[in-house]
């Protein structure tokens, strides 16, 4: 059995893979029968397959070392070969469209893969690649100026993920001064940081424009695959959030002022909740993983194995260091059939998150991986990030093994933390339409924009007169703005949903269990609203929906008595 770090990885040679693409794809196109057109292209699958594999091979390594001078070389050189590969796909989804077979195709893989086509046709047309490229290189810009962060703090120098349990330090002044150095990054690169994102936003507008785009939006919601919603939708949405979750949030903010003996809440102390400390995972990384093993062998004979596996080969990367990419992810190696998860432990109740989180991602895409096109081993994102989110809420029975005394504790804090932050994630989706139907709108007026409607979503906020923060620079830490547009949507919806599953597991858990298994093995072969029906999950678009599926989390936490944690 193959380790993650004796995975073999060789440049391949663009020109020999275009070549045995296009050739594979002539198959298809001459394919005279619906049985010999499958055939052709499950073999162009097999082909797309080792690429991808190759690609997110150099993505991870770079990630887990950014320093390393071989991988940031072939960072670079997939940075610039991407624009080619997605030239390759575009032609792969015209012929696919084109069809003649197309109905009886349809049959065999479902219609969901020829409207995904349609999309892609609408996001890309031969001649943008150069513009991609520079998209492409931008967003590693991003990531590797965050990754570069070297902050002073007493006595050493940090990254950004090292100063996370400064910031939920018990001591007040501790916070206050992790805050503001955090605050001081991204202040003393803003200028950087508006650079990088003034010329995405530009690139991004440009690339619409040659697309025949009016501007970003349309091109946006294209690029992630939105078949069966549009902004109106999502823009419904965000109404629902601010009347029936703000408020919501605002209790919950004006409690936790109440439990630490506040008279109002600052944003130093908006990530401490409790006054004896928040809830911390007993041990590091080892006892982290052990605990997860016996939670997973419990869950299900399904998740039991999985999680051995992921184990034996080392499919793991949770340590921060010096050099490592900021943030979490789960990435998919299709000729290895293996995810991988990425994460930075800091020792605070988040790494219990994020292991859960991105396990729920590893679980679904190790049962998504059957399917023979690509584009069906994850769901559309909104639908991806259910996986995550619910296996959060299912993992609840297990946290006195992570947690001991402090179980309830982080359970209450993970239902109210989930509930604070739908009013933050839809902020950054009205932010980022506003940014793209105002491309050319000056740093400091994006600024002015996102605190603006800071104080809309999150009119509890107070930044004690910070004065980069309270004009608005606290976007800059958002990865996702600069790097995966209009993506972080996406989680709020999925929250919502994850809600939902945190009920029905409270009130009938075998069947939860069921359902949550048939949307994992339906993977991406559906649009988002049909997986939700799938799982037998209500519409988030639907008015009123939102209030109806956050009644039990209401309920459960009028019942709790916090000031005891």
């Amino acid at each position: 059995m193959t380790k993650f770090q004796d995975i073999p990885y060789a440049r391949p040679d663009i020109e020999a893979e275009s070549a045995a693409f296009r050739s594979l794809l002539s198959d298809f196109s001459k394919a005279r029968s619906a049985d010999a057109a499958r055939e052709a292209m499950d073999r162009l699958s097999g082909l797309r397959g080792r690429i991808s594999t190759l690609k997110d091979l150099v993505e991870i390594r770079h990630t887990c070392d950014t320093t390393d001078p071989f991988y940031e070389a072939e960072n670079d050189f997939w940075d610039g070969a991407a624009p080619r590969i997605d030239a390759l796909e575009n032609e792969l989804y015209g012929t696919l469209v084109s069809s003649p077979f197309r109905k009886e195709l349809e049959g065999v893989w479902g219609p969901h893969i020829f409207r995904m086509a349609e999309c892609r046709l609408a996001a890309f047309k031969p001649g943008i690649e150069d513009l991609l490229a520079v998209e492409n290189r931008l967003a590693s810009e991003y990531g590797k100026l965050k990754a570069s962060a070297a902050i002073p703090f007493d006595g050493r120098v940090l990254n950004l993920a090292e100063l996370g349990p400064f910031v939920e330090s018990p001591d007040r002044d501790t916070r206050g001064r992790a805050v503001s150095a955090v605050s001081g990054f991204y202040r003393d690169h803003g200028d950087e940081f508006d650079r990088i994102y003034a010329e995405l936003v530009a690139v991004r507008h440009r690339i619409a424009l040659e697309l025949g785009f009016p501007n970003f939006t349309p091109l946006g919601y294209a690029r992630l695959g939105r078949t069966d919603y549009g902004p109106g939708q999502v823009a419904s949405y965000r109404s629902q959030v601010l009347r029936s979750v703000v408020p919501l949030a605002a209790s919950l903010r004006k409690r936790q002022a109440r439990r630490l003996g506040l008279s109002a809440l600052a944003y130093r102390d908006e990530a401490f909740e409790f006054p004896t400390g928040n809830p911390k995972p007993a041990g590091g990384t080892a006892e982290l993983l052990e605990a997860a093993g016996r939670m997973y062998d419990e869950m299900s004979a399904e998740t039991g194995s999985f999680f051995r596996r992921m184990r034996e080969r080392e499919l793991f990367d949770l340590e921060p260091r010096k050099g490592k990419a900021m943030g979490g992810y789960c990435s998919y190696l299709p000729a290895e059939g293996v995810p991988f998860i990425f994460a930075n432990s800091n020792g605070t109740a988040q790494d219990v998150d994020t292991l859960t989180h991105e396990v729920g991602h590893a679980f679904q895409v190790s049962r998504g991986g059957r399917f023979s096109f690509p584009e069906y081993h994850w769901p559309t994102l909104e639908a991806c990030e259910i996986h995550s989110m619910s296996m959060e809420f299912l993992a609840w029975p297990w946290m006195d093994g992570f947690f001991g005394a402090d179980a309830d504790k982080y359970r209450f804090r993970h239902l109210t933390s989930g509930i604070l932050f739908l009013p933050y994630g839809v902020l950054v989706d009205e932010f980022q339409h506003w940014v793209y139907e105002h491309p050319g709108a000056a740093p400091a007026e994006r600024r002015a924009a996102w605190r603006r409607m800071e104080k809309v979503y999150l009119p509890w906020r107070d930044y004690e007169g910070d004065g980069f923060l309270e004009a608005g620079g606290y976007w800059f830490r958002q990865g996702h703005i600069f790097q995966d547009p209009f993506y972080y949507i996406d989680y709020t919806l999925a929250q919502v949903c994850a809600y939902e599953f945190w009920a029905l597991s409270r009130q009938d858990r075998p069947g939860a269990w069921r359902r949550y298994l048939a949307l994992c093995d339906a993977a991406g072969s559906r649009p988002f609203l049909d997986l939700l029906g799938i799982a037998g999950l209500r519409n988030p678009f639907a008015e009123g929906s939102i209030a109806g599926i956050l009644a039990p989390a209401r309920t459960w936490l009028d019942a709790v008595d916090d000031r005891g944690f």
